[in-house]
């Protein structure tokens, strides 16, 4: 892997890993209604990231009608309705199954990605992406869900994948962090309504300070700091590759976890963290495993044997 490829990588775990340490952070604010906490989380993430871009001064661009709409697409599928979804399916589905069906994003990707750009899949990547998904399911275990349940954690993993595919097309002209700023200020209004439809007045009580505290870690280290990194790293590696690090939430939910006394992993989370490497590690390299290799070789030469000769 080259030096962009390798500082990718670096970026892309980081951000994933921040986000999964978000959900022992998230515990904390259970009593906080739901939808204005996001939107204060992202309100503060603006604010920071509109804080960068005046002191970085990138580049001027000028936005296209077509940048709103496909910014104003991914604020309302990756950011708002992937709340909304991942909310309302808990009502009727448990967390394992949320988690599982979820955690198939690197498989979208690994599929969707090249399909944007009219590409069929890597297989080395798409195998890594399944190894991954194993992994998370692992980590995540089984559970029950009503047909409700499933159709909403459809709609968290079609939010979760838009969340970058979106994204994809506007990082190379917008540059990551506007794209990371955009979404994240236009999100701010429509879970305000959310929370106001369901919460009524009492949508936007003043915070604790515990609260207070955790709610300014979501929006500046999970969201200013992680969307940042995870754009930066689909400019550098794209959204296939890439996508095989959104792996990495529920091993570093497990890490997190443990470090704040949530207790001791069991053998089986131990073998998912481990999983979840593999796959990382055989996506990210240069070369299919040999097996696939030669058995690649194998079909070929088959196939040679196979064509008619001259003459």
């Amino acid at each position: 892997m080259n030096a962009t490829g390798s500082r990718g990588a670096f970026n892309a775990a980081i951000a994933m890993s921040l986000v999964g340490s978000s959900t022992a952070i998230s515990a904390t604010i259970v009593g906080y209604p739901l939808y204005s906490g996001q939107a204060i989380r992202y309100g503060i993430a603006a604010l920071v990231l509109i804080a960068v871009l005046r002191i970085r001064r990138p580049t001027q661009v000028q936005l296209k009608r077509s940048d709103y709409v496909r910014l104003a697409a991914l604020a309302m599928t990756g950011l708002v309705g992937f709340n909304i979804c991942l909310v309302e399916a808990t009502k009727h589905a448990d967390l394992a199954t949320i988690a599982t069906i979820v955690g198939a994003v690197p498989v979208v990707l690994a599929i969707a990605g090249p399909a944007m750009q009219r590409k069929g899949p890597n297989v080395r990547i798409t195998i890594a992406a399944i190894i991954v998904l194993a992994g998370t399911a692992l980590a995540s275990g089984t559970g029950t869900s009503s047909i409700v349940g499933l159709l909403l954690a459809v709609g968290a993993l079609v939010g979760e994948v838009a969340f970058s595919l979106l994204a994809a097309p506007l990082i190379p002209r917008l540059g990551p962090l506007r794209v990371a700023t955009y979404p994240a200020l236009m999100s701010v209004p429509m879970l305000l309504i959310a929370g106001i439809v369901v919460d009524g007045a009492d949508f936007l009580p003043v915070p604790t300070v515990s609260e207070t505290v955790a709610l300014v870690y979501l929006g500046v280290i999970v969201t200013a700091v992680a969307f940042f990194l995870w754009y930066t790293a689909i400019a550098r590696m794209g959204v296939d590759k890439a996508g095989l690090f959104a792996g990495l939430v529920p091993a570093s939910a497990i890490v997190t976890g443990t470090f704040i006394g949530m207790g001791v992993p069991e053998p089986s989370e131990l073998i998912a963290c481990a999983l979840v490497g593999i796959g990382i590690v055989l996506g990210i390299g240069r070369r299919l495993p040999r097996v696939i290799v030669q058995r690649r070789q194998r079909c070929d030469s088959a196939r040679i044997r196979r064509l008619p000769t001259p003459g």
